[in-house]
């Protein structure tokens, strides 16, 4: 007997909709999947099999064949548990097979028939529901997330007996659906908020104009002085993400298996903190079966990267790619996988590599040789495309002593969003969004740079021996600046402000 059923492939955060063709014929018993099936894959037999016969249900024992189509496309994984099963019921008679074109199958079978929660269960919805007329049907552990895709009908099952009593009309079950708003509401929540940091004005005011307009930002100071405190706090200063942003985000942290235990939606702008040891395809992404690395997980949010000369010069340099086209490309010979990786990077260092006791660097204990041959591990690429070099010196005992709270993070943001809501309406007709991802042309178009702030710049680069390349970042972080202050013409205020973020491009530093 011959059956179909419908699953999902996904490659990156693209799914794609999979026939499962089944074929049960008299003869010596044999099992075979063709159409690029991965080891999992291959390895579900035992684990369907075991399950039908825990579930009460019969595994054919005879010769058996299933094809997965399109058999160009590479299968991984175990989500196709659920649907090799469903298939081989229906080939055999113990479900009907008429009634299965109208569902998608998702989900990995244990040994005793539960049925397990899988990765990517959002952008399978997602892709499900673009397709129409079709219904889902998935572990009751990825209910929330797969109704997410509003509209599409979800059914989520416990165990392989559910989803046959259910398809047997012995069980009715209602679609499954979650309020959007609801989520959004009860998971828009940050631990932490601006309030809590003590002194440090100007780093804060640095954090405030790289929200702003989307700057990277570079914080220089010893340790102790409050880096990772600042950037932890600077997704709380962002403008909250639309719907659309969210289910971009939480595809990736789908597909990742990051997903935090219970939440449906990442509703919050996501913050990453990788360590210095970490590997190119930790930070970018990769694999045999590609997946995101950090820079994608922290897609529309913050990529923190602490001790910055601590990291391996190629890892940082393979970083340029992302930063420059906001996505990643892994191209593999069976195919090519992306996945998004528009984020603002934040890193940090210590002014030198000396010993510190506390925040005071123990004299004698580096050379200025040492410090420059420090700072040179950053390449001039990847500096060039930080706007802010902040200096955070350590925080002085008086002010940790105060009592009175820093502005809180929503009054930040306010002025954050205003700000951004200025830029939308300049580049509306392109395909930018903020003042960071300006090319030259667009700066000389649209940046309305005033003659006396143009004058005010050069002059600040020849009195303190800036960089040729300070020019262009310091008029986009001008740009912002004036925004933030509501001038629709970048004066010389805002030029000596931005002019003041460039710590690095000093001639000793260079």
């Amino acid at each position: 007997m011959f059956s179909k059923v419908w699953t999902v492939a996904l490659q990156g955060i693209e799914a794609t909709l999979i026939e499962v063709e089944t074929q049960i014929e008299g003869g010596l018993e044999q099992f075979t999947i063709v159409g690029l099936a991965g080891a999992s894959v291959r390895e579900s037999k035992d684990r369907v099999s075991a399950s039908m016969k825990n579930a009460g249900l019969i595994f054919p024992r005879k010769r058996v064949t299933i094809n997965l189509a399109p058999a160009d496309l590479r299968k991984e994984g175990s989500a196709y548990d659920l649907a090799l099963a469903v298939a081989l019921l229906a080939a055999s008679g113990q479900v009907p097979a008429d009634v299965l074109d109208r569902y998608v199958f998702l989900g990995e079978l244990s040994l005793d028939g539960r049925v397990r929660p899988v990765k990517g269960a959002l952008p399978s919805s997602l892709a499900v529901r673009a397709l129409g007329g079709k219904k889902l049907v998935v572990p009751v552990d990825n209910a929330d997330e797969a109704a997410v895709a509003e509209g599409l009908p979800i059914y989520p099952m416990t165990t392989l007996r559910d989803v046959v009593d259910f398809l047997n009309g012995v069980d009715q079950v209602e679609p499954y659906t979650v309020d959007i708003q609801e989520l959004f509401a009860e998971q828009r929540r940050y631990e932490f908020d601006f309030r809590e940091v003590k002194g440090q004005q100007r780093a804060k005011r640095a954090l405030e104009i790289a929200a702003a307009g989307n700057h990277n930002v570079l914080m220089i100071g010893p340790p102790g002085s409050g880096k990772t405190m600042l950037a932890r706090r600077l997704p709380t200063i962002l403008p909250d993400p639309t719907l659309d942003e969210a289910l971009e985000t939480t595809q990736i942290h789908s597909v990742a298996g990051t997903l935090p235990k219970g939440a449906a939606l990442l509703a919050t702008r996501p913050f990453r903190s990788p360590h210095h040891t970490i590997s190119d395809a930790g930070l970018i992404g990769g694999g045999t079966v590609p997946v995101p690395g950090e820079v994608s997980l922290a897609h529309r949010g913050v990529l923190f990267l602490d001790e910055l000369p601590e990291f391996k010069k190629n890892t940082l340099e393979v970083m340029r790619q992302p930063l420059e086209d906001g996505e990643v490309v892994i191209a593999r010979v069976a195919a090519t996988t992306r996945f998004p990786a528009r984020f603002l990077l934040v890193a940090a260092m210590n002014p030198t590599p000396g010993r510190y006791r506390g925040s005071e660097l123990v004299e004698g204990s580096v050379s200025g040789a040492q410090i420059r041959a420090y700072r040179s591990r950053i390449s001039g690429p990847l500096l060039d495309r930080i706007d802010l070099h902040v200096p955070v010196p350590a925080v002085k005992p008086q002010e940790l002593s105060l009592k009175e709270e820093g502005e809180p993070s929503a009054d930040v943001r306010g002025r954050v969003i205003e700000a951004r809501e200025r830029q939308l309406v300049r580049f509306r007709d392109s395909e930018i969004y903020s003042n960071g991802e300006m090319s030259a042309k667009q700066l000389r178009t649209r940046g309305n740079i005033t003659e006396a702030a143009e004058t005010a710049l050069r002059q600040a680069i020849d009195r303190l021996g800036l960089s040729a390349r300070a020019h262009m970042r310091a008029l986009k972080v001008a740009r912002t600046i004036a925004d933030l202050a509501g001038r629709e013409e970048v004066g010389e205020s805002d030029v000596l402000e931005a002019v003041s973020f460039r710590e690095l491009d000093r001639e000793e530093f260079a």
